[in-house]
This record gives structure tokens, C-alpha cells and sequence, in this order.
């Protein structure tokens, strides 16, 4: 037993290392401002990341293509990237007012722009995360395009095997396939790609797109083809970083523009000296929680618990979203959709014009001066500290400096959870930031014990806050949480969150030290269990109701609400 723990431990620690060596090469290459991903300069990052074998990334260390690490990665990636033999990472400048059109990944929010045949731009305004996460990202397909071109490249004179011939036929013929066209060409491809022919017709559909159906058979051609050029004719794939993003990193200039906004629109409305209380969540949650009964209760009063909601969160269901926001701002909610860059949108609502008598918090003591609520949506990574630091430093004004009355601050945000499954709630006591020294142990205002009852396991205890998810393999999640930390779950803001709100409480006083925090997860995931990863696909309708059990804890906790 004791050997088996040991080699437990020496793998976490492996696992450790091999995370270590990541960030630091990337640190490195982002400095030089250039590297070839597929060459000697990128050599650490796929030595790396082969080593640590992410359970997101699947079979990443075998000879099969990896599908559905593939098509996590290729949602988060601009549509066209395995075409572009050249990637360059960039601030804001100015693009936006080019005739180039933006292209936004669908699970990730950032601006690209497809410069030519053979370049791609993706803008970076979300700091150092989002830089990791792409250059992760990539380092995975490029390793993924290698094993394609091992398969079909019979020999270093450009000879190919059939099924490669005839996947590119297909592609360039570049035509909506009938069935039969289509089932052969997922016969050609599954022999390219090292996998049955009921694997990748089963995940063929999921790549496709309304103006592409065949998109999976193109990704698959275009990694090839890039992967054969590098060896053949020596033409190396190159991923580089603009100076002027090298210039802007780390300096908060997103943020600052981003809060600034904010603190104005604040003043304007005479709400700056009112109870503020922040709230990190979605753009829904808060919204339809106070304004959905008032809108829609009639229609849903027989109905179940949170039918509601499951009903607001539907994609058929515009209409009725749109009669809750009208009804919002009728209310007194202010919309801020984001203009700086930051990619995260706000909500402001001033309670004192909201009729809470016909809502879910009739009995809401709000005293003499009503609080303000501001909504933002979610930050990505160590953005969360860029954010909320600029937020909560007084605004500036020709008369001086105006302090913010900041009463609270809540997040409320999903996360990989390492006991229990997707859809558990998880409430953290402190966060440990994985790679440093810092650790973050607070009073949280919401406890396992307010949020159970309702059917949905709850798990209290320390979470970790985590490089990027898309790195953690279950060794080093395991002793995260079967060692002495006895993590209950993983995600990648927390402890930057709290940095802020410490720094601005504690040493800048720029906010009153006795501001109260709240934390609360629903899980997205569990990385440590087969086919519950990330990659494995989304939430669906389970994540609505521990969305809204948390939502409405925090607003009745602001709200005062007496049961």
C-alpha cells in the first residue's frame, strides 16, 4: 500500500513539473516573441504537455487522434485555424474598425481575424490566461496534426496513401456530400485517424456547422496537409506575438477602461454612495430571478420547481427572455454591454426602482439607502484579478476621489468538482493557487448547509485554483484532493478574486475591511471520472437548477429576505 501511494505521489509530482515547465516556456516564447510550435523552439511545450497527458486531451500520448479533446479544442479555436500555417497573437489594434469581420470562437469570447490564406490573428484582452490557454490549445491540435501525417505520408518523397488521396478529393471538391459520399468518407478518415468507423461517425455532426456540414472532413485534411509541408518542404508552422501586446500584458489597461465605464455610469444615476454589493455570475441568473415571477408567474403557477428557469435557459425561448429584460429595464436595470475589450458585460440594478412586492422577495428588508446590485459576467482566469482590482479602486474626478460603499462581493460560477458529479454544488472555504505560495482561506457567507435540502449533493471545502483546466490530469487532481489539502473541486479565478478583494480591503482601504465575500460552484464537471470531463460535452438543463439555488441564496442574503 504504501508503494502504491508512493508512485500516486511521484506522478503528482511529475504532473507537478510538467505544469511548471509549461507556463514557464510560454513565459519564455511570449518574451522572444516568436516560436515554431512543431520545431526545436516548441519542443518543451509538446514534451510538456505529452508528459502530463491531460485527461481533457484524452489519448494525446497515443498513436489514434484524440476526437473529443479535438473538438474541445476546435470550439474554442477561430473557425479556419488548422488552415493557417501562421498564428499571431495580438492586443487590440484597432482591427475592429477594419473591413476584416471578426471571428468569434464559439465557446470562447475573443476577437480573430483572418488576415489571409495562410494568417490568423486572435486578439488577447483577457491577460496572461487567455495566452496560455490558446497556446496550450494549439500545441495540442499541431501534436494531433503530426499523428495524421504519420499515417498518410507513406515516405519522404510525397507519397500517400489511398484513403488520404481520397479525403482530398473530397475536400476540394468542397461539396455537401450525400450519405453515401459522406459514410465513405468516414471510412477513409477513421483509417487516417486511427479510429473505428462508429467512433467518428458518432462525433462527425458535432464539428459541422450550418454553413459547413463537413467541416470535420476539412479540419482533419488542413491538419494533415500543414503537418506533411512542415516535413516535406520544411515550411514550419509559426506562432508569434505582437509587440504591442508584449508592451500592453499585465498592465491592466482593459480593465481599467472596463471599470472606468462602470464607476461613470454609477455617478451619473447618484448610485456611487448607495450599498454596492458586486455579483460575478452570467447575464440571466440575477435578472430572471427577480424579474421572471413578476413577467411570467401566472403562466408557471402550477408548474414545477425552477420549470421557469429551465424554460428561460431554453434556446427556443427568446421571446419569453426578452419580455424579462424588457421588464428589467423598465425596473430601473441598466445594461452595459462590454466596449472595452475585457469581453465581460454588466448589469446594473438599482433596487430602489424595483417593485420587490410582486416579486420572489416580497419580504426583502432593504432599510433606508437600497443597494445596488452590479452584475458582471464571468472573468476568465487571472483577468478575474485585473477586473476586480480596477473595480474597486476609488474613481477619479476633478474633485477628487470618490470611494465606492462596496458591502459585498459574490461569485457564483461553475467549476470541475473531484467528489460528486456534474450539476453538485460545491461552497469553498478557502483557495489554494496552484503553481505559487498563495493561498486565500476567508469567511464565506454562504455555507453547505443553506444550499441543501434541495435534492442536489453540496460539498464544502478548500478548491483549487488552477493554471488552466484544460492541464490537470487525474494524478495530480487525486492528490489534490486525497491528500492533506482535501480539495472538493478545481476552477481558475477564485484565489485572483480574492487577491483583489484583500488587496483593497486589507491595504489599499479603498473598500471597508469587513466586506462580505460569497462562493459558490456548480459542478461543469469531474475530471477524475471517465467521460465526465469537459470534453465530454456541456451541462444541458442540469446546471439551471444549482444555477439558481446559489442565485437566490445570495440575492435573499443582500436582500435581507426573512423566511
Amino acid at each position: 500500500m504504501k508503494d502504491i501511494k508512493n508512485i500516486s505521489r511521484s506522478r503528482a509530482q511529475e504532473s507537478s513539473a510538467a505544469i511548471e515547465r509549461l507556463y514557464i516556456t510560454m513565459r519564455h516564447l511570449f518574451n522572444r516573441g516568436f516560436y515554431k510550435p512543431m520545431g526545436v523552439s516548441g519542443e518543451t511545450l509538446r514534451d510538456a504537455l505529452l508528459a502530463l497527458r491531460p485527461e481533457i486531451y484524452g489519448s494525446i500520448a497515443e498513436e489514434k487522434v484524440e476526437l473529443n479533446g479535438l473538438l474541445y479544442v476546435i470550439e474554442r479555436l477561430p473557425v479556419g485555424i488548422e488552415q493557417c500555417r501562421y498564428i499571431n497573437l495580438t492586443s487590440d489594434e484597432g482591427y475592429s474598425s477594419s473591413h476584416f469581420t471578426a471571428i468569434v470562437p464559439p465557446k470562447r469570447r475573443r476577437n480573430c481575424y483572418r488576415i489571409d490564406d495562410e494568417q490568423m490573428n486572435i486578439e488577447i484582452t483577457r491577460g496572461r490566461s487567455d495566452i496560455y490557454d490558446i497556446l496550450t490549445h494549439l500545441t495540442f491540435i499541431f501534436i494531433e496534426s503530426h499523428k495524421i501525417k504519420d499515417r498518410v505520408l507513406i515516405d519522404e518523397e510525397g507519397r500517400f496513401t489511398r484513403d488520404w488521396e481520397k479525403l482530398e478529393q473530397l475536400v476540394l471538391q468542397n461539396k455537401k456530400l450525400t450519405l453515401v459520399d459522406r459514410e465513405k468518407a468516414i471510412s477513409h478518415v477513421s483509417n487516417i485517424l486511427g479510429r473505428s468507423f462508429a467512433e467518428v461517425k458518432a462525433i462527425y455532426n458535432d464539428f459541422g456547422t450550418s454553413e459547413s456540414p463537413e467541416r470535420f472532413l476539412h479540419i482533419v485534411y488542413w491538419l494533415g496537409k500543414l503537418a506533411i509541408e512542415e516535413v516535406v518542404d520544411n515550411n514550419k508552422r509559426t506562432i508569434t506575438f505582437s509587440p504591442i501586446l508584449r508592451e500592453r500584458l499585465g498592465h491592466h489597461i482593459y480593465g481599467e477602461i472596463w471599470a472606468n465605464h462602470i464607476k461613470e455610469v454609477l455617478v451619473k444615476n447618484q448610485l456611487m454612495d448607495r450599498p454596492i454589493h458586486i455579483i460575478s455570475a452570467n447575464m440571466h441568473s440575477v435578472m430572471n430571478s427577480i424579474f421572471a415571477e413578476p413577467v411570467l408567474g401566472k403562466k408557471y403557477k402550477d408548474a414545477a420547481d425552477f420549470q421557469i428557469f429551465e424554460d428561460l435557459s431554453s434556446s427556443n425561448n427568446k421571446e419569453l427572455r426578452k419580455k424579462v429584460e424588457d421588464f428589467a429595464l423598465q425596473q430601473g436595470m441598466i445594461s452595459l454591454p462590454d466596449r472595452s475589450g475585457t469581453n465581460i458585460d454588466v448589469q446594473i440594478f438599482d433596487t430602489a426602482k424595483i417593485a420587490l412586492s410582486k416579486t420572489a422577495f416580497a419580504t426583502a428588508n432593504l432599510g433606508d439607502k437600497k443597494p445596488v446590485l452590479i452584475v458582471m459576467d464571468y472573468a476568465f482566469g487571472e483577468q478575474a484579478y485585473e477586473t476586480i482590482d480596477e473595480l474597486l479602486k476609488p474613481y477619479k474626478t476633478e474633485k477628487g476621489k470618490i470611494f465606492m460603499n462596496v458591502e459585498s462581493v459574490s461569485i457564483m460560477g461553475k467549476a470541475g468538482i473531484l467528489e460528486g458529479g456534474k450539476g453538485d454544488i460545491m461552497i469553498p472555504t478557502a483557495h489554494v493557487n496552484e503553481g505559487t505560495a498563495d493561498n486565500y482561506f476567508f469567511e464565506n457567507e454562504l455555507t453547505a448547509a443553506m444550499l441543501s435540502g434541495n435534492d442536489i449533493p453540496v460539498f464544502e471545502g478548500p478548491m483549487i485554483t488552477v493554471l488552466g483546466t484544460s492541464l490537470q490530469n487525474r494524478d495530480l487532481l487525486k492528490f489534490f484532493h486525497e491528500s492533506t489539502w482535501q480539495a472538493i473541486g478545481l476552477e481558475m479565478e477564485g484565489a485572483y478574486y480574492q487577491k483583489a478583494i484583500q488587496s483593497a480591503s486589507k491595504i489599499r482601504k479603498s473598500i471597508h475591511p469587513s466586506v462580505k465575500v460569497r462562493y459558490a460552484y456548480y459542478a461543469s464537471d469531474n475530471p477524475l471520472e471517465t467521460g465526465s470531463t469537459l470534453a465530454s460535452g456541456g451541462l444541458g438543463t442540469t446546471g439551471v437548477k444549482p444555477t439558481y439555488l446559489i442565485t437566490i441564496k445570495i440575492i435573499e442574503q443582500i436582500f435581507n429576505v426573512k423566511k
